[in-house]
């Protein structure tokens, strides 16, 4: 797309070949469009975009709506007619969480579980929905700031779509506990018949599984309508599926590197905890935008080439 850019590239051994190999792969559904043009646009997205920073501004946001998030969940426990709903819940929180986390935020997520503020119409419940339509107002400012974005909505209308996605979003993970639940009940009863032998092994699959769906389910949703531009283009994406396995790989990795390699607990005491969770939170932000500007450089790509066409 950029001429100085390409000559500049031809000029370098093998990365030439590399460019002619790119150039010589056209992706459907981009009008002819090369993989090597989706490449620098979206690289060029990445570098001009001060992607870095708005992961920063992404992720304060989130840590400080993560426990109104949960303040709002549990206060909706009551309603969830499901045995056992808070307790798998609370489970679930904790294996999303890094290894050796889970017990320095356990004691404030056990005082939010048993402080519900008195139900739905409790100034702690309404607070909560304010903050959480932060975190997730601080995500949909993340993808107008992208390079690639040229229509935003009014501060306004963004806050209360905002709030509308915060609260379908909270509802989507009750629905998958509630599922999980019931997953887990019928695999027992499964293994009570005598048709499954490892009961521990099928649960954790399917935890997994939901855990997989959720997730990009989620991730389509904000990719789909968290800017003006995106909502006309199609749910599921490129950077969906980007984001979904650059998470499932971070969660991987940053265990191991919690667990082997991390030495916050030695330097900084108690207070290391709250540091390796900012940094997750950091670079799960940095994935969230990253599957959002290959979205962004398909888009703005294919609004190039019919402009050329038109012309």
């Amino acid at each position: 797309m950029s001429k100085p850019i390409e000559d500049n590239l031809n000029k370098v051994p093998v990365v030439n070949w590399i460019v002619k190999l790119g150039k010589s792969i056209k992706i459907p559904g981009l009008q002819g469009m090369s993989l090597y043009d989706v490449i620098e646009m979206y690289i060029s997205g990445i570098v001009k975009g001060a992607l870095t920073s708005r992961a920063g501004g992404i992720s304060f946001s989130f840590f400080m709506a993560l426990f109104p998030f949960i303040l709002f969940i549990l206060t909706l426990i009551p309603y969830v007619p499901i045995e056992g709903f808070q307790k798998d819940f609370l489970f679930m929180i904790e294996q999303l969480l890094p290894p050796n986390t889970a017990s320095s935020v356990e004691g404030v997520i056990t005082d939010i579980a048993n402080n519900r503020y008195g139900g739905l119409l409790s100034f702690g419940f309404i607070a909560s929905i304010f903050l959480m339509t932060n975190g997730v107002n601080a995500i949909l400012g993340g993808f107008e700031y992208s390079y690639h974005i040229t229509e935003m909505r009014n501060i306004l209308r963004q806050y209360f779509i905002a709030m509308g996605m915060a609260i379908l979003l909270a509802l989507v993970l009750v629905i998958t506990v509630s599922v999980a639940i019931y997953l887990e009940i019928f695999i027992n009863d499964l293994k009570a018949h005598g048709w499954l032998e490892n009961d521990v092994f099928w649960i954790e699959k399917g935890q997994l599984l939901l855990f997989v769906i959720t997730l990009f389910i989620s991730v389509s949703f904000l990719y789909k309508y968290g800017t003006k531009e995106t909502k006309r283009y199609y749910f599921f994406s490129p950077g969906t599926v980007l984001t979904t396995l650059l998470t499932i790989l971070n969660f991987k990795l940053f265990a191991i590197y919690v667990l082997k390699f991390s030495t916050y607990n030695k330097l900084y005491g108690s207070i290391g905890t709250l540091l390796v969770l900012m940094l997750f939170v950091w670079l799960n932000s940095i994935i969230l935008l990253l599957g959002f500007e290959l979205n962004a450089s398909i888009t703005s790509l294919k609004k190039q080439n019919l402009k050329h066409k038109n012309t």
